[in-house]
């Protein structure tokens, strides 16, 4: 299942964790090792993106707090201050290494507006065209919600998307994902390798499976499943590990590889599933599961049973199944109210689909 990365960018995230070498600010040894290594990516011929997390935990031993902030307000001040010094210190290292780096703050809102969402794509291919390296981070000064990426891992796999990416590499504190909890199971197993859509995986993400306090593992298996609807692989391994990125790109056994769909989507249907924030829910009977799913079908009002949220025509909704799982998502053709009315009733009555097929996004099946 394994092999060297497809001809294009290597994607690489590094968690604060990983930085932060068990303490509470930035470690300089591991910014050094991780920047050695995109430079060596680089220096092989192939262009890489860093996507990094840390500008809070910077921030915090600027500010001298004991602990992280929990509260947005609080995350907000120090990130303002740690980011300047966490681009300080990739800047000196990349430089060190003879290359150029250069800082991307990217937004929800931006990757929710389709013209940004294809500005932000062409100021990455210059970037890479020009050989500087994108070192990007989630805008964390200006987030007021508390529904973040998931600590820059599917902000990651977004950057993947965005780049065109031949892999995904994420390194974390593990060596890859566990087949259960190795802290507490002496029989868990480090997966080697595993297809987007195995079950295990289904239990990592829930919870019930790998390291479950981390709370990242999750996100990370989440990452990686955006990621395959790109085609692109998701190599997820331990930072510690000696030239980890060089050996997951040329497909050595390291971590845990996450096979993905053997054809990506395209661009404007990546944009609605991962770059569109969903903004309600409609929830389907068994027929129009089988429509969608077997059928490559528009979502019909017939098949509605119920609707949630505020939404208007054009914004994105997520469309679930009579079990609760999430089988699609796409942009509603008419708005929440119209939806509502119409559950249950022929498009004829209600004035046509639900969701188009052609802005719809299945993800079962």
């Amino acid at each position: 299942m394994r092999r060297p990365a497809a001809t294009g960018p290597i994607v690489v995230k590094i968690g604060s964790s990983s930085l932060t070498g068990g303490g509470s600010g930035l470690d300089h040894d591991s910014v050094r090792r991780v920047v050695s290594q995109v430079a060596a990516v680089w220096r092989s011929g192939r262009p890489a993106a860093l996507v990094s997390s840390g500008a809070v935990a910077a921030g915090m031993t600027a500010l001298r707090l004991p602990s992280r902030p929990r509260d947005i307000p609080g995350l907000q001040v120090a990130a303002a201050v740690g980011q300047g010094r966490l681009m300080e210190r990739y800047t000196a290292e990349f430089e060190a290494e003879g290359m150029i780096s250069g800082q991307v703050l990217l937004t929800r809102d931006v990757l929710a507006n389709r013209g940004q969402y294809l500005h932000a794509r062409e100021a990455f291919e210059r970037m890479l065209g020009m050989g500087v390296v994108p070192v990007v981070n989630e805008n964390d000064t200006v987030v007021v919600d508390e529904l973040s990426f998931g600590d820059n891992d599917r902000l990651a796999a977004i950057v993947a998307h965005l780049v065109g990416a031949a892999m995904l590499v994420i390194l974390t504190d593990t060596g890859g994902l566990y087949s259960g909890d190795p802290r507490i199971d002496d029989e868990a197993l480090l997966l080697d390798a595993v297809r987007h859509t195995d079950e295990v995986l289904d239990g990592i993400e829930r919870g019930r499976a790998g390291p479950v306090g981390s709370g990242g593992v999750a996100t990370k298996v989440a990452a990686a499943r955006m990621a395959a609807w790109s085609g692109i692989p998701t190599v997820i391994a331990a930072a510690s590990e000696p030239a980890v990125v060089q050996r997951a790109a040329a497909g050595d056994p390291v971590g845990t590889w996450i096979e993905p769909r053997s054809s990506g989507l395209s661009s404007r249907k990546l944009w609605i599933a991962f770059g569109l924030p969903s903004r309600g829910r409609v929830s389907v009977d068994d027929g129009a599961v089988r429509a969608l799913v077997q059928g490559g079908r528009s979502l019909l009002a017939v098949g509605v049973t119920a609707v949630e949220g505020s939404f208007d025509e054009g914004d994105a909704v997520e469309i679930v199944g009579p079990d609760g799982r999430v089988i699609g998502k796409g942009r509603a053709a008419i708005g929440a109210a119209e939806a509502a009315a119409g559950a249950g009733r022929h498009s004829e009555e209600v004035g046509g689909e639900v969701v188009h097929r052609d802005d719809l996004v299945v993800f079962a099946g």
